[in-house]
C-alpha cells in the first residue's frame, strides 16, 4: 500500500517539475493546439505547456478524495482503497506519457504529428488497454460502495449481484483491454481510437444487461 501511494504522488507531480524545468529550454513559441489531420492550428506560449501538469495534479487529489471516500465505506480490509489507488495510479500514468509526449512535440516545434515516430492514440489507449487489464483483475475483490466498480441499480441490490457483477465486470474489463492492446498494434489514429472506443461501449452495454438479468435471478 505504502509503495503504491509513493508511485501515486510520484506520479502525480512529476508532470509539474519536468516541465518546470523544460521551461528553460523549450522555444518561446510552441504548437498549441492540433487539428484531427495532426497539423498545428495554434500557436501560443511556451507557459501552456504548464496546464497539462497542474489538471493532472488536481485529478491526482480528485482520486484521492475518491480513495478516502471509498475506504470509509468499507467496513473491514483495504480492497476498495487498493482498487481506488490503482485506478488513480493507471490515470496518472496516461497523464505522465501525454504530459512527455507533448513536450517532446513543444521542443522539436512539430507541426505535424503524423512525424513523431509515436502514435499518439497508440500510445493513450495503449495504456488504457494495460489499465483495463489490471483493473479487471482486482474489480472482483471490491467491496460494495457508491463510488468505484461495476455499479448500477441492479448490481447493488444486495450481496450475491455485487459480487457477481464485480467478477463479470473483471472479465469484461480484462477482454476489452487485450481488444484495445491488439488494436493500438494494427491500427492508429483514428481508426485506433474508434476501435477501442467501440470496445469500450460494447462491453459496457453487455455489463448494464448482466447486472439487470442477475438481479432478475437474485
Amino acid at each position: 500500500m505504502k509503495t503504491k501511494k509513493r508511485l501515486f504522488y510520484t506520479f502525480m507531480i512529476l508532470p509539474f517539475i519536468l516541465t518546470f524545468f523544460a521551461l528553460f529550454f523549450l522555444p518561446d513559441q510552441i504548437p498549441a493546439h492540433y487539428g484531427s489531420n495532426n497539423q498545428v492550428t495554434r500557436w501560443g506560449s511556451k507557459y501552456e505547456t504548464l496546464i497539462f501538469p497542474i489538471i493532472t495534479a488536481i485529478f491526482g487529489a480528485f482520486m484521492l478524495c475518491i480513495t478516502n471516500w471509498s475506504a470509509k465505506q468499507e467496513k473491514s480490509g483495504t480492497n476498495n482503497v487498493k482498487v481506488s489507488l490503482l485506478l488513480g495510479l493507471v490515470s496518472l500514468i496516461l497523464f505522465n506519457a501525454m504530459t512527455f509526449y507533448f513536450l517532446y512535440a513543444a521542443f522539436h516545434k512539430v507541426e505535424n504529428l503524423s512525424s513523431v515516430p509515436i502514435d499518439l492514440f497508440q500510445l493513450i489507449f495503449g495504456i488504457f488497454g494495460v489499465g483495463m487489464i489490471l483493473i479487471g483483475n482486482v474489480m472482483p475483490k471490491l467491496r460494495m460502495n457508491s463510488v468505484i466498480g461495476l455499479r448500477t441499480v441492479w448490481s447493488m441490490k444486495n450481496e450475491t449481484t455485487w459480487k457477481k457483477s464485480q467478477r463479470f465486470g473483471g472479465i469484461t474489463f480484462i477482454l476489452t483491454g487485450i481488444v484495445t492492446i491488439l488494436a493500438c498494434f494494427f491500427t492508429k489514429g483514428v481508426a485506433c481510437s474508434l476501435w477501442s472506443i467501440g470496445a469500450l461501449c460494447i462491453i459496457s452495454v453487455a455489463d448494464i444487461i448482466y447486472t439487470y438479468r442477475i438481479s432478475k435471478k437474485y
